[in-house]
């Protein structure tokens, strides 16, 4: 199974960036925590970008180099990208929200996801592991392991 993580804004600043909210782990670890946590049989890569468009792109190319899945952090993006939605909405892969912190306890603006609806499922509030749920999430249901 091949899954394509996808970071937003920010989260590569992670372990610098306000860490009473985000915690002292960073961004570099949070990968390697995620790629050594994995099922051998699953193939992952990771990518960042402050850049909506370029994060646009890594979604088009899930969908051209045959990924299974899809598990996204669009950071602040979550909050304001019609064009993000539209990506994920038009590649027809598996996709998962998933934010390190709980969006729904903090500022009101981050209550409102936009490309929420465009995913099968939103994990939010449980720092790196959100993003081991979600891949074993799609690993049990589109490999019926």
């Amino acid at each position: 199974m091949k899954v394509m993580v996808i970071n937003g804004p920010n989260i590569n600043f992670l372990g610098i960036r306000e860490k009473n909210i985000y915690g002292v782990q960073t961004y570099e670890e949070m990968c390697a925590y995620i790629k050594e946590n994995l099922a051998k049989d699953i193939d992952v890569t990771i990518y960042q970008s402050n850049i909506e468009g370029e994060i646009i792109n890594f979604i088009q190319r899930a969908y051209l180099e045959k990924y299974d899945g899809i598990v996204i952090n669009p950071g602040a993006y979550t909050h304001t990208s019609i064009a993000l939605y539209d990506a994920i909405k038009s590649v027809d892969i598996p996709t998962i929200e998933v934010h390190l912190t709980n969006i729904h306890k903090r500022e009101e603006f981050r209550h409102k996801s936009f490309t929420a609806p465009a995913c099968i499922g939103q994990i939010c509030g449980l720092g790196s592991d959100g993003y081991l749920l979600a891949i074993e999430f799609l690993y049990k249901k589109y490999t019926n392991k």
